[in-house]
């Protein structure tokens, strides 16, 4: 079992206490029911039927896709393969409309909130748009999150929760769900969608599997190991302002309480990333993923100044990804690496030239729009310039980044 801090376990059991007080458990200021409801499941409980559930094909219509078909808990829980996005649906055919981010290292963050504050001692500077779930954070919470999928006609496709209901009835899961909510667990749908989702958030805090801390940056932190030379100085680029710039976002030390890293600030951002021209979705000319303001979210459509920024993905397990950025541009680290280097010094190479012949550059996001687009380092430059990091630094970035893929031990030959 990976060395997880005390405090993640804690954190865990609290969490889902609290999740259970949530789901039924009475108030001492309300009074008694005339008939004593059920015992509330224990949270060892609720995480072995949460993780059979994400497992379950029979939970989709196609019985060809589970939780676990895209979030592949051998990827790090990220996609399996690289595809920019997956496939799903009633015919298992249906494209997806945004790459599948990885469920690991979301502990820590919160609901969508339009104003942020760093925790630098700062309280005036607003760091604007920050949390929530999926790449707009429009889901609040991890078993808000959870229920997306679920109803999406391009995922697991059920056209209602009593459809789906109905499947997990006549799953394999159907009777552990019996034994944990009680043999009338499936007569209210309502009831047994709510249960069904919150199995799925608890297990989703399972500090083993969600957040493991076993990196070797991990274990450097605890003084169990050290990086190498070229670790050493990929780590240096990570943080310098003028150079990758990295940190900004992707916060790379250890919190003022000491919680490690998550490698993610949870903000939101615009990084004018190419458009890809594979998605069906993008067949259609007119069509733009604008994330914060549209289309998948609604709420906040008429902030013009939050279209195109996405939420920032955690950098951690990034090495071992195939897939980069909300819409599945890239399928090399190293070549995303380059976009960051070289977008404005040679946009010839990242977008499109139109019908005259001239490059189109941010042409995945409406011209109304891109002074959104962020332009601190490592970005910034004239076309025919110099990138902002060298080969040799991209090179010392990519073995910096290895060293946050989860599963290092510290007797193993490094």
């Amino acid at each position: 079992m990976p060395n997880i801090p005390p405090a993640c376990l804690r954190l865990f059991t609290c969490m889902t206490a609290l999740l259970l007080s949530a789901c039924g458990a009475p108030s001492a200021n309300v009074a008694a029911p005339a008939v004593a409801p059920a015992a509330q499941p224990s949270y060892q409980a609720l995480d072995a039927l949460g993780r059979a559930l994400f497992s379950e094909k029979a939970l989709s219509a196609s019985g060809l896709m589970s939780c676990a078909t895209c979030h592949d808990p051998a990827h790090a829980y990220g996609p399996p393969n690289g595809l920019s996005v997956q496939y799903g649906g009633k015919d298992g055919q249906q494209a997806g409309a945004r790459a599948v981010p990885s469920l690991r290292y979301l502990q820590s963050n919160g609901p969508f909130s339009e104003h942020f504050r760093d925790n630098d001692g700062n309280d005036s500077e607003d760091a604007g748009p920050t949390g929530g779930f999926t790449w707009d954070g429009r889901a609040d919470s991890l078993r808000a999150q959870a229920a997306i999928p679920l109803l999406a006609a391009n995922e697991m496709a059920n056209a209602t929760k009593a459809e789906l209901v109905e499947r997990l009835a006549h799953s394999a899961s159907g009777a552990l769900f019996k034994q944990v909510f009680g043999q009338h667990a499936f007569e209210d749908s309502e009831r047994a969608f709510d249960q069904l989702t919150l199995a799925l958030e608890v297990f989703q805090q399972n500090p083993t599997e969600f957040y493991p801390y076993s990196s070797k940056y991990d274990a450097v932190l605890r003084g169990q190991a050290e990086l190498s030379a070229r670790e050493q100085r990929g780590l240096a680029v990570f943080n310098d302002e003028n150079r990758g710039n990295c940190a900004s976002c992707h916060i790379s030390q250890r919190t003022e309480g000491g919680a490690f890293p998550a490698f993610t600030d949870f903000g939101h951002i615009a990084v004018g990333v190419p458009r890809n021209h594979t998605l069906p979705a993008n067949r259609n000319p007119a069509y733009y993923d604008l994330g914060l303001c549209g289309p998948a979210r609604t709420d906040h459509s008429d902030r013009t100044d939050w279209c195109g920024l996405f939420r920032t993905p955690t950098l951690r397990n990034v090495a071992s990804r195939q897939v980069f950025f909300h819409n599945g541009v890239f399928h090399d680290l190293r070549t995303a690496l380059e976009f960051y280097a070289s977008r404005d010094t040679n946009p010839k190479r990242w977008y499109r030239k139109n019908a005259a012949g001239k490059t189109v550059k941010f042409d995945d996001l409406p011209a109304a729009y891109q002074d959104n687009i962020n332009q601190e380092a490592p970005f910034g430059g004239l076309p025919g310039g110099r990138p902002t990091l060298s080969q040799q630094e991209i090179d010392d970035l990519l073995a910096f980044l290895q060293t946050l893929n989860d599963g290092y031990h510290p007797t193993s030959p490094q």
